[in-house]
């Protein structure tokens, strides 16, 4: 596994799943390929991982974690437009990242997500 681009020791990936179980459905995100992995690391310890798959064409995936409970996953397009989003636990997040087709695939997001502010009146 690729974390802060360098490799981890499998028996410390084994020890953090073994302790947080959630965790493998990040191993199984990194195995599914094409994904960077940055651990943000504060007094030793990892307080966020970011993570970013590129697609042909300028498409990318992109997944922030701070906890097993608190995870959000975006793809935008060449242009920088959210196309499609999840927020909520990890496994829930990565579940449908694994889900989500390629770009390029007839059935994958295309539209741009709207939005507008909020107008009270």
């Amino acid at each position: 596994m690729i974390g802060a681009n360098r490799l981890v020791d499998a028996n410390a990936v084994r020890a953090a799943v073994g302790a947080f179980p959630e965790l493998q459905s990040l191993v199984d995100l990194q195995r599914a390929g094409g994904w960077e992995f940055t651990a943000v690391v504060l007094d030793r310890a990892v307080v966020s991982l970011h993570g970013v798959r590129t697609w042909p064409g300028g498409w990318a995936d992109a997944l922030g974690l701070l906890y097993t409970t608190d995870a959000q996953a975006v793809r935008t397009n060449r242009h920088g437009e959210t196309v499609w989003k999840r927020d909520g636990g990890l496994v829930e997040v990565i579940g449908a990242l694994l889900e989500l087709p390629p770009p390029h695939a007839r059935t994958a997001p295309h539209l741009a997500i709207g939005t507008a502010p909020l107008r009270i009146p």
